[in-house]
């Protein structure tokens, strides 16, 4: 039964681990959608104890800019897609493009998306937003864009969690 689920927390909260262990519990034919790109070192050490912590059952697609693509291209082929995450992807985009219009449009194609493909979708989010009003007008922008992001990714998940220290809280449905 398709179902989709945001994990949404701050940054190192256990969103990552949680959903890797949700989707390995429920879910035998499954994708990880990176969003990552390894601009640094410490990017690509990161992301090598992502793929260390899924092992090898995983199938990993790197996209940081067409997520709604690979969804549709594969949405058809496993049980679930997990995507991780959808804060660096807002990042990426508005690396990308200088038109918030644009990127509110693809939010969009993701919300969407996410309601009619056949797969179950397990969503990772960070929460930018409880904190201080950010300085600068780009940081203004990204936790705007972020929580927009996290708010229709809610509407459109049937459950919703949020991490806090590594312990699950939910928000909307149930495990």
């Amino acid at each position: 039964m398709k179902k989709n689920l945001l994990i949404t927390g701050g940054c190192r909260s256990g969103k990552s681990r949680f959903a890797l262990d949700y989707a390995n519990r429920f879910f035998s034919k499954k994708i990880y959608l990176a969003t990552c790109e390894p601009l640094d070192e410490e990017m690509v050490y990161r992301i090598e104890d992502h793929k260390r912590m899924r092992g090898a059952e995983w199938e990993t697609v790197e996209e940081p800019i067409e997520i709604v693509g690979k969804i549709r291209q594969y949405g058809k082929e496993v049980e679930v897609i997990l995507l991780d995450c959808i804060t660096l992807w807002i990042s990426n985009l508005l690396l990308k493009w200088d038109d918030d219009s644009r990127i509110i449009e693809e939010i969009e194609r993701l919300r969407s998306t996410i309601k009619e493909v056949g797969t179950s979708m397990i969503l990772v989010s960070n929460e930018v937003g409880m904190g201080i009003v950010p300085a600068d007008p780009l940081s203004r922008r990204f936790r705007d864009l972020s929580g927009m992001a996290n708010q229709k990714i809610a509407e459109a998940s049937d459950t919703v969690i949020f991490m806090v220290s590594g312990i699950q809280v939910f928000l909307k449905g149930q495990e």
